[in-house]
């Protein structure tokens, strides 16, 4: 059902990448809405306590989610972004590396999270999520994406439940 609203950008953001535009997805009330309720039947609301979004396309899903279900939502950004006291994870790009944070009194030592964002491609972003809520004494229980890219394997990095609503080859 989703996938009618997913617009595939030939070249973006370079040439030879088909690029996954979830905008009109965004866009469109009835795709937004089955979305949500798709994620939501991942992964049983009572598996954990707060719901973790990697900026920043996993804010939307994430804190949709979130209000689905009664849960809080934790942000994880992007360096310089969070006003507080924050533990930062780096990870390896294609070209070169990256750096994302949390606040470090984001969550109750041992809470349970379920991570969120629309992608799955390297699962380098999801896998350095995951070990920096851990960083932060909290336990991920699931990981949920809107598109996982099955030929790049990134599930493969991730050692909790994973879970995509549409796997593209």
């Amino acid at each position: 059902m989703i996938e009618r609203y997913i617009r595939d950008v030939p070249d973006f953001p370079k040439p030879g990448i088909l690029f996954k535009d979830i905008t009109p997805l965004l866009a469109n009330a009835e795709g937004l809405k089955a979305t949500i309720d798709a994620l939501r039947d991942c992964v049983s609301p009572d598996d954990y306590d707060v719901i973790c979004g990697v900026e920043s396309r996993g804010f939307i899903f994430g804190t949709a989610l979130a209000l689905s279900v009664g849960k809080g939502f934790i942000p994880i950004r992007k360096p310089g972004k969070l006003p507080w006291k924050t533990a930062s994870e780096s990870y390896e790009l294609e070209y070169g590396t990256d750096t994302i944070e949390i606040h470090t009194d984001a969550i109750e030592h041992g809470s349970r999270m379920l991570m969120v964002d629309d992608l799955l491609a390297t699962g380098g972003t999801m896998e350095a999520a995951i070990k920096l809520v851990r960083k932060i004494g909290a336990e991920p229980v699931a990981s949920l994406f809107v598109i996982e890219l099955d030929f790049l394997e990134g599930r493969k990095r991730l050692d909790v439940p994973t879970h995509s609503l549409l796997h593209v080859g």
